[in-house]
């Protein structure tokens, strides 16, 4: 049997490969793990860490506002980009010590440097080669930046955490959960925003109640959303403002442009294709349920593979190969009835099929939807609203699909995804007692369903030929 270096050789030390890396080294396993960039990822570093921490920044500037219909009398509150920036960093050198800390006691020998495939069982970092009995490609994705003249006077995601100061007009293309969060950051902080995108509401592929709403509830806190508008190339003037002009032939005037176009998965210059493993049309990594590739030898998880990109995901991914290879202990990642989150303004809570998915799946469906004013603003005065929907497969009763819009929406679909993965019936919705008062317990006191547009346009059919 040929020796190796190492049981396992892990590229990419973001949360899919320091998870699945740690738990083959807590079982024994002689593991390596290469980084050419801050030990974390994407999330930690570039996105879900970061980003959060802004969001919650962001936030106090409706508190301030909200606190005044509730008896506090404040000053004109001050704000300092700079040292909220400071503090966000320190918070993400700290998360750089710990996942470091955290391969080391697990036993897994940190190599920084960009990991490059030679053969199956080969990897070069650095000019210098290591061998393993298996190779886990875990590199994540970047943000996709489109051919558009100009192009380079754009940020990304990347570049929009990292901002010297905030830009008094940002506009922002694209309308999907990373556009519709910085929108919603950079509109609380002062800058004056807009987003071009290219359908009528944001967010495309979420519950079409979901879109609606959020568009609805943005636009009413100030942000600019213009539909189905294209750029066609970006300008820079001599005082560094940009000018964008749109395929309608529009001018627009801006002193940032972020674009939030998608992100592509990592996988140039690893010489994968080389070694015969197979991409797909979009560079991602195909892989079979066991996250293995068409080389026996090397595995796959996370963004990479561009199966659900959700960091959780990826460390489920990267766990349940670490049981299977190293724990004899065979285990699928199960990619149904995840729960999602897009922390906008109001942030979405979203688990399981959308009403349009569960009508193509699932025939006959019963659908649910709740629109209130949330009780804190019933003294605040704010003009903003919460939407509930449940999906209920109409013949079993069961629960297809959770979806919300509203403070705290997160955090109570969180809990929602668990009573789905059991099963959760609405029969059993309806016998649970609500904590009261709350937003939450809408979702277990909804009783009248929205009429099917489906069946309702069948009636009118037939009155119609009834009447002819």
């Amino acid at each position: 049997m040929p020796q190796y270096d190492f049981d396992l050789f892990t590229i990419g030390a973001g949360s899919g490969g320091v998870a699945a890396s740690r738990r083959a080294g807590s079982y024994g396993a002689r593991v390596a793990i290469c980084e050419d960039n801050r030990i974390g990822g994407t999330c930690v570093h570039r996105g879900c860490v970061p980003k959060k921490l802004l969001v919650y920044g962001a936030h106090f500037h409706s508190e301030f506002e909200d606190a005044a219909g509730y008896g506090w009398s404040l000053s004109e509150p001050g704000f300092d980009w700079k040292k909220l920036q400071a503090a966000k960093d320190k918070e993400l050198e700290r998360l750089d010590g710990v996942y470091r800390r955290l391969l080391k006691d697990s036993g897994v020998q940190l190599i920084e440097g960009r990991g490059r495939v030679v053969d199956g069982h080969t990897v070069e970092v650095n000019g210098q080669r290591y061998t393993a009995e298996r190779i886990l490609v875990a590199t994540g994705s970047h943000p996709f930046l489109p051919e558009v003249t100009g192009i380079e006077h754009a940020i990304t995601s990347d570049g929009a955490l990292g901002l010297d100061e905030v830009p008094r007009r940002l506009a922002i293309v694209g309308g999907g959960y990373i556009g519709v969060e910085f929108a919603g950051i950079f509109n609380a902080l002062g800058s004056k925003v807009m987003m071009l995108i290219r359908g009528d509401t944001v967010l495309r592929g979420f519950d079409d109640d979901i879109r609606a709403m959020l568009t609805q509830e943005m636009r009413k806190k100030g942000i600019d959303i213009r539909p189905e508008t294209f750029v066609r190339d970006i300008e820079k003037r001599a005082d560094g403002t940009l000018s964008l002009l749109t395929r309608m032939g529009d001018t627009l005037e801006v002193d940032a442009v972020l674009y939030a176009t998608g992100r592509v998965p990592n996988t140039k210059g690893l010489g994968l294709e080389e070694v015969g493993v197979r991409l797909d049309a979009r560079g991602a990594v195909e892989v079979d349920e066991w996250s293995r590739t068409s080389v026996e030898s090397i595995y796959a998880v996370g963004d990479v593979t561009d199966r659900l990109n959700l960091t959780p995901v990826a460390i489920s991914e990267g766990r349940a190969m670490a049981e299977t290879l190293f724990h004899d202990n065979p285990t699928k990642m199960d990619h149904t009835g995840v729960a999602s989150a897009v922390f906008s303004q109001p942030p979405v809570g979203t688990v399981g099929c959308t009403e349009l998915e569960a009508r193509e799946r699932y025939g006959k469906v019963d659908v649910y939807v709740s629109n209130f004013r949330p009780m804190k603003h019933t003294l605040s005065g704010r003009d903003e609203r919460t939407m509930m929907k449940v999906i209920v497969e109409r013949e079993s009763g069961k629960v297809l699909g959770f979806h919300m819009v509203g403070a705290d929406a997160p955090e109570i679909i969180q809990g929602m995804s668990v009573a789905l993965k059991c099963g959760v019936t609405k029969k059993q919705l309806d016998a649970t007692v609500g904590i009261h008062p709350t937003a939450a317990e809408e979702f277990v006191t909804m009783r009248d369903k929205r009429p099917d547009p489906v069946e309702e346009s069948a009636k009118e059919l037939g009155h119609d030929a009834h009447q002819g």
